[in-house]
């Protein structure tokens, strides 16, 4: 007889202080828990669970804020049991758009791309060719104003955050780490390595609509001079 495999704990359903609930697919990142937490929070928001009042996912998780006064811990847990019931497995399959983000790769824009090259095994064109040759999704916004944590790389860029914290990136910046890019939407310092620089504003707050990514958006960030980078802006089109 072939031996029964152990049932997975996940998805699990978990307090978060005294008015919030923490679902998680996962406890690590990975391209199947992070479309799960997103199919999840899309499945909530469309048909909302009384007395919620706040529904955001991140990288493997969704949390729910409620309203204490209108509904219970209790009440909330055997709902959401009932509800990942009914879509577990319903993930996205595919991005609503994607976009072609032009991006100077290495030396002053992208000063740590040798650094990052050489961990991965692998010279500064080949690094830019497999970075640049892989459409990368928006996994979750979060950190600052709609800035994009994206994935995933090819396993050679499972590199560790640096040790100490870059003074500042650029917006605009390019960053890698643990498979994923960051695409900064302010100037900010960071623990992730700066391997290029873009145009691309992810933050516009004079707008009606300030956040341009969507979770689900796959980016596409392609080689150019910086000549070309002042001429040439993102583009957008649905997704193939």
């Amino acid at each position: 007889m072939t031996p029964e495999q152990p049932k997975s704990p996940f998805p699990a359903i978990a307090p978060m202080g005294i008015d919030g609930l923490l679902v998680r697919f996962a406890d690590k990142l990975s391209e199947s828990a992070n479309r799960e937490a997103l199919g999840f929070r899309s499945a909530l928001a469309q048909d909302p669970l009384a007395g919620v009042e706040e529904v955001a996912a991140a990288l493997a998780s969704v949390y729910l804020r409620f309203d204490p006064a209108k509904s219970s811990y209790e009440t909330l847990h055997a709902a959401l049991e009932i509800r990942l019931k009914q879509v577990w497995g319903s993930t996205w399959k595919t991005p609503a758009r994607r976009w072609h983000i032009p991006t100077v790769y290495g030396g002053e824009h992208g000063p740590q791309l040798a650094e990052v090259a050489a961990l991965a095994g692998m010279s500064e064109q080949a690094a830019i060719a497999q970075i640049s040759a892989t459409p990368l999704r928006v996994m979750s916004l979060g950190f600052a104003p709609g800035q994009p944590y994206l994935g995933l790389l090819p396993k050679a860029f499972d590199l560790p955050r640096q040790s100490s914290l870059s003074k500042e990136v650029p917006a605009g910046a390019l960053t890698l780490a643990i498979r994923q890019c960051v695409l900064f939407a302010s100037p900010a310092p960071t623990g992730w390595r700066y391997i290029g620089q873009t145009r691309f504003k992810a933050f516009h707050p004079e707008s009606d609509t300030p956040f341009p990514l969507r979770p689900g958006d796959e980016l596409v960030f392609f080689p150019v001079s910086i000549d070309d980078l002042s001429r040439l802006p993102p583009r957008m089109e649905p997704a193939p």
